[in-house]
């Protein structure tokens, strides 16, 4: 089982980190400073929470890590985000959408672990869960925001759903980690999180006056190691210094 949570604890440190860092690409650059801002509090909340996760994760690894071992010295294949987190910025409208397709998952994933018979998880949860029951409502005020607004923001935010929707089906993927661990009172089935997830999907588009993408086919691979091109481009910017200077600290 300490392998099964070890993968497991990855996967959530791995989503936060990298979408932590493709949001901090936004700072100085945001659409007005107050959303300059946000998007880098929320770029902050995240890469926060994958550092605990990833603590807790080389805790449990056969070679205890620290956290800034696992972030800075693996290769893309040793990741397991979801290849959603890992897409890059584009606009601002496929950035909102971006964090409303997953804030509206993790949102929901961490209020079902705060209950989860692992302690240590269940205190990360806890401390998190506010944080991302901000970043959904954000997220979800600005796609109705932008849907609902000019000709425009309503054409460009449906084609970043369009393009984004293929990316969503792997945030409730199941496998054999879910299943040992959910049995064990740990974590729980993403899959059993898609019903709800659809209800708050649907209840924010039709606000928006945004249609919900018929496309079927999902992509996935990214919580087994397989990834696009764009992972390997983030970690050489975010590993650049570990990697130079090893060992340095700051």
């Amino acid at each position: 089982m300490q392998d099964s949570l070890y993968k497991y604890l990855l996967r959530l440190g791995d989503n936060s980190l990298i979408l932590g860092q493709r949001l901090g690409e936004w700072c100085g650059h945001g659409p007005a400073l107050e959303e300059d801002i946000a998007l880098t509090n929320i770029a902050l909340d995240l890469i926060g929470q994958s550092t605990q996760l990833l603590e807790y994760a080389g805790s449990l690894a056969p070679e205890k890590k620290s956290a800034d071992e696992l972030a800075f010295l693996r290769d893309a294949p040793e990741f397991l985000n979801v290849i959603l987190v890992e897409l890059p910025n584009e606009d601002y409208a496929f950035t909102i959408a971006r964090q409303f397709i997953f804030s509206a998952y993790l949102d929901l994933l961490y209020l079902k672990l705060m209950s989860s018979k692992d302690i240590q998880l269940r205190a990360i949860a806890a401390k998190s869960s506010k944080e991302l029951g901000y970043h959904y409502k954000h997220s979800r005020d600005w796609i109705v925001r932008l849907g609902d607004g000019t000709e425009l923001s309503h054409d460009k935010i449906q084609h970043a759903i369009n393009t984004i929707w293929t990316y969503s089906g792997e945030l409730f993927e199941d496998d054999k980690i879910e299943v040992e661990l959910t049995e064990k009172g740990i974590a729980c089935l993403n899959s059993g999180l898609l019903a709800e997830w659809k209800v708050r999907v649907e209840d924010c588009f039709n606000e928006a006056t945004l249609t919900i993408p018929e496309e079927q086919w999902m992509q996935t691979g990214g919580r087994t190691g397989k990834h696009s091109e764009h992972l390997g481009f983030i970690l050489s910017d975010m590993q650049f210094l570990q990697r130079a200077y090893p060992g340095n600290e700051w």
